[in-house]
């Protein structure tokens, strides 16, 4: 066929977009394909022990036996009877399993020092707990450590503590694949860079692999979202640290105050918030920061347990509904809701789901190992392949809480978790592990 481009035109094209593909490539991989949790826990440095998350689970199932059983508190929390008793032997057993996901322990608002020398202490303590914890089978999928601020006051204090913590567990010879270290009330991008400066500074102290210590960032404070120029800061995060920052974590209270919102009305559904969190999503969207929304402090105890399971509740389901996957929890009592609304909002979503998935799947879409054709149970709906990814994202991400079964998923669409993930993620040349994390060889053997 007759064309009238020369390769000469189509080489001035590339050139033209050299800076805007190497932009792309550099700042915009996509999600990496492993696991996100569904909440973190934060709990005081001084009160952390390896049996924690045990403990936690043993707390929230005595609290919804003394509500009436996990059904009870469903109901409660306002699922329908049907989607109750469907859900709540799941939630039971994960309370049992793994009460927590993700437990970050707290050198910041939630710890109350007592001076340089028990910070010191205690920084190295919780190390060896967490390797302790990480030998025994007690640790969650992740863990780590939210230090204090980059802010003049506080930034050697919190510099110290994260080099103290990583050191010693280093010194016990294991790195939790899962570690998660907090960086909070980031107000700046240089803030951010400083922190990839010191992460890239203990790698190299310690011999450990280029990139090998991520963290999060915590959004708590209005000058991150539109900063003194009039530019949007929180956008230029992923390029200012490329590849080192894993989350973006909203901060409700800090913020919400930072707005001088008043105490009663300090939410996360605050319009303020939403605001925020849509330009966080903006901003980190294509880039594999994964983001996470914040708490409610309104603690579901005493006369006030079932109002605040219902708010927490639709708190929970409200942050999925939107996009944000992940959430803050404060108290014990609050993972037996934090489960409920998570596995209710993926087992109602999971049927339309796997059968437009299997539908793709019977088109021709997977087998090629390209976009192709898309059917859908419902045949006014025609699924490209954007839609396509976000139902196998979001199959994935029930599977990997427990909400959904990899035998279902299998009995219904027709495939595995590797083929539901390679659909999930197709700029993945092959599923990821579930923390793509590089070994060092110094950490090869079993921690005592």
């Amino acid at each position: 066929m007759r064309t009238a481009l020369t390769p000469r035109d189509l080489a001035a094209v590339d050139a033209r977009l050299a800076e805007t593909d190497e932009l792309f490539a550099r700042a915009y991989p996509g999600d990496d394909g492993s696991r996100q949790p569904v909440h973190t826990v934060y709990v005081p440095a001084d009160r952390y022990a390896p049996e924690l998350p045990a403990v936690w689970g043993r707390a929230a199932l005595a609290a919804v036996a003394a509500a009436g059983g996990v059904e009870a508190v469903a109901v409660t929390a306002g699922l329908d009877d049907a989607l109750a008793a469907a859900v709540a032997p799941r939630v039971r057993e994960k309370l049992v399993r793994e009460p927590i996901e993700d437990l970050r322990i707290d050198f910041e608002d939630g710890y109350h020092g007592r001076g340089d020398d028990a910070e010191d202490a205690d920084a190295v303590r919780a190390a060896k707990r967490v390797a302790a914890a990480e030998g025994a089978g007690f640790a969650p999928p992740f863990i780590g450590i939210r230090f204090k601020s980059f802010e003049a006051g506080t930034r050697a204090r919190g510099i110290r503590t994260l080099d103290l913590f990583v050191t010693a567990l280093l010194e016990q010879g294991y790195l939790p694949d899962g570690l998660a270290l907090t960086l909070p009330k980031v107000s700046t991008v240089a803030q951010v860079e400083a922190m990839a400066d010191v992460t890239a500074a203990l790698e190299r102290a310690h011999g450990l692999p280029d990139g090998r210590l991520r963290f999060e960032v915590q959004m708590e404070t209005p000058q991150l979202i539109l900063g003194a120029d009039g530019s949007s800061p929180i956008a230029r995060l992923p390029l200012a640290a490329p590849g080192r920052i894993s989350g973006l974590h909203y901060g409700t209270y800090d913020y919400s105050a930072a707005l001088q919102i008043a105490g009663p009305y300090q939410s996360m559904e605050h319009p303020a918030a939403d605001l925020a969190k849509g330009i966080m999503q903006v901003a980190v969207a294509g880039t594999g920061i994964r983001l996470s929304d914040g708490s409610t402090n309104v603690l579901p105890i005493g006369d006030r347990a079932a109002e605040a399971w219902r708010l927490h509740a639709r708190l929970v389901r409200r942050s999925l509904e939107r996009g944000f996957s992940q959430g803050w929890d404060l108290h014990a009592h609050q993972l037996p809701t934090r489960f409920l609304a998570t596995y209710a909002f993926y087992r109602e979503g999971y049927p339309e789901a796997a059968g437009r998935l299997r539908e793709y799947v019977v088109a021709g879409g997977v087998g090629a190992g390209v976009a192709g054709p898309a059917g859908a149970s419902d045949p006014a709906v025609l699924d490209e392949p954007a839609t396509v990814r976000a139902l196998a994202g979001f199959v994935l991400r029930g599977v990997r809480c427990g909400a959904i079964s990899s035998d279902e998923v299998a009995a219904d669409t027709g495939l595995d978790e590797s083929a539901i993930t390679a659909l999930a993620h197709p700029r993945l040349d092959h599923p990821r592990p579930a923390h793509p994390r590089p070994a060092h060889p110094r950490l090869a053997k079993e921690t005592p």
